[in-house]
């Protein structure tokens, strides 16, 4: 198949940095282990290249010979070898990225890269969209980004920083004005990095605590997010001012960034209210840090006098006024005309002094009328035609990321709201086992306490640590409102919720800790939303039930009614996935958010979905910009909400010109679908009934063939548990967080992360495909008109065209002939051969479905770029997959863990998820 891949021009300046890297590996590994080792890899190297090419029954034995046959102090160095590879290559294609987005800004003003801001404005002007549409969709556009700590990113912090260097001297290799000398200076620098890299350990030593998540997540902010987020919002009015240059424009606040890490509760018990405050506390102290390192620059920058310029009288004022009150004299700027530096002087010291004495603003509004301040007086005095930048950079960025930087979601299971409700009920005597009561009483005990201006609660210390720790919780939200601003926890998500009583359960305890307060008047207070998240399909197909019931409850409507008539409702991709297919959870995800907002609509309450996306393709997961196009075109006004996981985080946002094209891309997205909904609210909602009985025809059936197996079949899970690195993925120290919620052994206990982490590795990724062909076959095998149906879905339906798209990313990822060498782990030969039999009969029914439905003669030919980095990876990823097999096969024979074995399996598993871009 690699034969016949016609390679792509635009990629040549990418393989000679390919080549270049691989040179230098190449002189590292003979440095290291001597030519033995260099001979090793290159001879397993091309015998997998000469496979993947032609394959020939003989080479692939002689080349299974070669890998069982190693030694293992030799086997451990080339399987760091071929991971070592692919850190590079991930490297090398960051850079490749960025090097495609400058050389269209390199072209003339009639090129316009597909996806930008600028494309999308121009997109609108030629379709006459006006003005007044454009604001109005402006003004409703949002989109928030959540970044989680869920365990998916393989790849050490340390291992990543290196491929940050990397990239950015390859980035300068390209300069055409650059000297040989330069150039073998840059070089010299590549090559000692990539030593580096070589000589770094991998692995982690020890599970990341749930602080060291925060600061990993806070990396991003530091390094990419600050500087970028305003500079998108720059990018959209410049924009639009250049293509309606007669219209005033006024660009919101549109594009923010949300964190799970330090506030996910759910399954994890080291998150405790003191690390959520500890969370809260470092997002204070970075955004801090940052403003003050803009206000010095600012400072420097802002030398004009009071003798060439006049200031206006409010900064004068405010200079009387301010400076005596906060400055000590040797604090003080020495120079009394230049005004601007002064200014600076006071809020420089008010920034510093912010949670640790009064002198600090108490809100970042402080802040901000501070600066508007300086800008307006700049106004008086600075040519209009040339605006200040900074100054309004920083003012966005003080409006976006306030003092908390990053509003943190908590999160927890229903199931431990339950519990502590329980306990509390039955020490106050007013039920014996709320547990146990039916959810119509329930619903009524909980309306009754809500509707009681009393408190409930006895002390603390009458409750079990774990009650007393859920009302710590609470008290804890209640005190960061205080502390760190409301913007800081606005959302509280209930996870596995099935009934309304799950979220009126929470908004007890938010009464109980003051954040929803009934006054002795009647007036209400409610400062937190109650989020639910559906996850499994039964949860799904409940879900409009569920929020009917509570739209319909008057104590729960004047709760939405203080917080805007606005509801948030999360979407679970993973546990639909896990529990009946992509296929199917990705249409009933989508079936339940046109039947949620419909009903919404009926009762004006306005609805954001938060869309639980995982990185990898069986957890949801896919590009950002094509995750947002796949929602029903009716909710894009509603707002979107989509969590960041994993090694999307360092894929996305670890470099600043990769992080700005990611989030282009997806603001260019959204604003062409919110402007044409805009124009016509029933043009966006354009979708052809049949389609949407087809889909629910083929989801039935997918449905059936998927829970067929992993339900029905009683050996499932003994062959998933055995032919895949499922047990060793606990030792690798990826995350805070445990395997599964409570017993590994359990199906419904063990998570989705490492549920599609384990296939992935397998290269059989099931979660991402299984029983997809099925369906889509049995529909199309009723008639041609039903094969010409589903094209026509593929052509005009963005959610199926995103469904088959990542059906096919998934199936090229996917590898059935080295899946198979998985089955030799399986104990059970019969049980081995026969769900692989399975697995392998869907997996060619779909990959023949898809081919048909898409009219391409190999898979992905329609994005050759990412077909031919699949192409450029696989030969490397082989021998990983090889390995693994051949090292746990060793390590499961060992009564006691052999330690070295181990450290092989977690080095093959880095490598792979390196190799494959996707882990779970």
């Amino acid at each position: 198949m690699a034969a016949d891949l016609k390679l792509n021009d635009s990629s040549l300046p990418l393989r000679r940095d390919v080549k270049l890297l691989g040179k230098m590996l190449g002189e590292i590994l003979v440095n290291h282990g001597g030519s033995e080792l260099f001979d090793k890899v290159e001879k397993i190297r091309l015998m997998s290249k000469t496979l993947r090419t032609h394959f020939d029954e003989d080479i692939y034995i002689a080349l299974k010979e070669e890998i069982s046959g190693l030694s293992s102090p030799m086997r451990k160095q080339v399987i760091r070898a071929f991971a070592m590879y692919f850190h590079l290559i991930n490297a090398a294609e960051q850079n490749h990225r960025i090097r495609r987005r400058r050389q269209y800004h390199l072209q003339d003003d009639s090129i316009v890269q597909p996806d930008s801001i600028e494309s999308a404005v121009l997109l609108l002007k030629e379709n006459n969209v006006n003005e007044v549409t454009i604001q109005n969709a402006l003004d409703i556009l949002s989109l928030e980004l959540v970044i989680t700590a869920h365990p998916t990113e393989a790849t050490k912090r340390s291992i990543l920083e290196i491929q940050q260097r990397i990239a950015g001297i390859l980035k300068h290799i390209d300069h055409p004005l650059l000297t040989k000398k330069e150039r073998k200076k840059l070089e010299e620098s590549l090559f000692n990095e990539v030593t580096i890299l070589w000589q770094t350990d991998e692995l982690r030593h020890h599970k990341p605590t749930v602080l060291d998540e925060v600061r990993n997540g806070l990396y991003y902010f530091d390094q990419t997010l600050f500087e970028v987020l305003p500079e998108i919002h720059q990018e959209v009015a410049e924009c639009l001012e250049k293509n309606y240059p007669t219209a005033s424009w006024e660009v919101p606040n549109f594009l923010r960034f949300g964190s799970w890490i330090g506030g996910d509760r759910d399954g994890n018990p080291n998150v405790t209210h003191e690390v959520s405050w500890e969370t809260l506390e470092r997002q204070r102290r970075l955004v801090l840090k940052k403003y003050k390192n803009v206000l010095i620059d600012l400072m420097k920058r802002y030398s004009h006098s009071t003798t060439r310029v006049d200031v206006s009288t409010e900064l004068l004022t405010y200079l009387e006024e301010k400076e005596e009150l906060f400055l000590t004299e040797e604090k003080k700027w020495p120079v009394k005309t230049e005004a601007y530096r002064r200014v600076f002087a006071i809020i420089i010291e008010r920034v510093r002094q912010v949670g640790k004495s009064e002198l600090g603003y108490k809100t970042a509004d402080e802040l901000l009328e501070d600066l508007f301040m300086i800008h307006g007086s700049l106004k008086k005095h600075h040519p209009a035609a040339h605006e200040l930048k900074i100054i309004q950079k920083l003012i966005r960025q003080v409006q976006m990321f306030g003092f908390h930087l990053a509003t943190l979601d908590i999160r927890n299971h229903s199931g431990e709201h339950e519990a502590a409700i329980t306990e509390i009920l039955h020490k106050v005597r007013i039920s014996e086992n709320y547990a146990l009561l039916s959810e119509g009483e329930k619903v009524k005990i909980l309306q009754k306490i809500l509707l009681d201006p009393r408190p409930l609660l006895l002390l603390n210390e009458d409750y079990s640590a774990e009650t007393q720790e859920m009302i710590k919780v609470f008290q804890m939200i209640k005190n960061a409102h205080e502390e760190f601003g409301k913007r800081s926890i606005l959302v509280y998500l209930v996870s596995m919720t099935k009934s309304p009583s799950d979220l009126l359960e929470v908004l007890v305890l938010a009464k109980e800790a003051g954040i929803y307060r009934l006054h002795a008047d009647g007036t209400l207070e409610s400062h937190l939303n109650v989020a639910p998240l559906l996850e499994t399909i039964e949860d799904l197909t409940a879900g409009p039930v569920i929020m009917k019931t509570l739209f319909e409850m008057p104590v729960y409507r004047e709760h939405l009614q203080i917080l805007g008539d606005q509801q948030e409702i999360m979407l679970g991709y993973s546990d639909g996935s896990k529990d009946g297919g992509t296929l199917t959870a990705n249409w009933k995800l989508f079936k339940a958010q046109i039947e949620i907002h419909e009903m919404a609509k009926r009762y004006q309450i306005g609805l954001k979905f938060f869309h639980g996306r995982g990185g990898s393709l069986g957890r949801g997961g896919g590009p950002l910009n094509k995750s947002i196009l796949s929602q029903p075109a009716e909710t894009f006004g509603d707002g979107v909400k989509i969590t960041e996981q994993g090694e999307v985080l360092s894929s996305r946002y670890l470099l600043e010109d990769i992080a700005y094209r990611s989030l282009e891309q997806a603001t260019s997205t959204l604003l062409l679908a919110v402007a044409h909904a805009s124009k016509d609210p029933e043009e966006g909602q354009l979708r052809e009934h049949v389609w949407e009985e087809a889909i629910e025809e083929i989801s039935s059936a997918a449905l059936i063939k998927y829970q067929s197996l992993v339900f029905g079949d009683p050996d499932f899970l003994t062959y998933f548990t055995e032919a895949t690195p499922l047990r060793e993925l606990g030792d690798l120290n990826i995350g805070s967080r445990p395997m599964s919620r409570k017993n590994r052994g359990r199906f419904e206990d063990l998570r989705a992360i490492p549920w599609v982490f384990a296939w992935t590795q397998s290269r059989q990724l099931l979660p991402a495909w299984y029983a997809a062909g099925t369906g889509l076959t049995s529909f199309a095998s009723k008639g041609e008109q039903n094969l010409q149906l589903l094209q026509q879905m593929y052509m005009k339906w963005p959610f199926f065209q995103s469904t088959i798209d990542n059906l096919n990313m998934a199936l090229m990822k996917a590898d059935i002939t080295t899946a198979k060498e998985y089955l030799t782990l399986v104990e059970d030969k019969a049980i081995a051969e026969r769900i692989f039999g399975n697995i392998l009969e869907e997996y060619q029914k779909t990959k023949d479905i898809l081919l048909k439905i898409t009219g391409d003669k190999e898979l992905l030919d329609h994005t050759p770029n990412i077909q031919e980095s699949v192409y450029r990876r696989n030969p490397y990823v082989d021998p990983l997959n090889f390995l693994q097999v051949e090292v746990i096969k060793e390590l499961r024979k060992q009564d006691d863990p052999n330690d070295e074995l181990l450290t092989e399996v977690l080095l093959t598993i880095s490598g792979i998820s390196a190799g494959l871009r996707n882990t779970g």
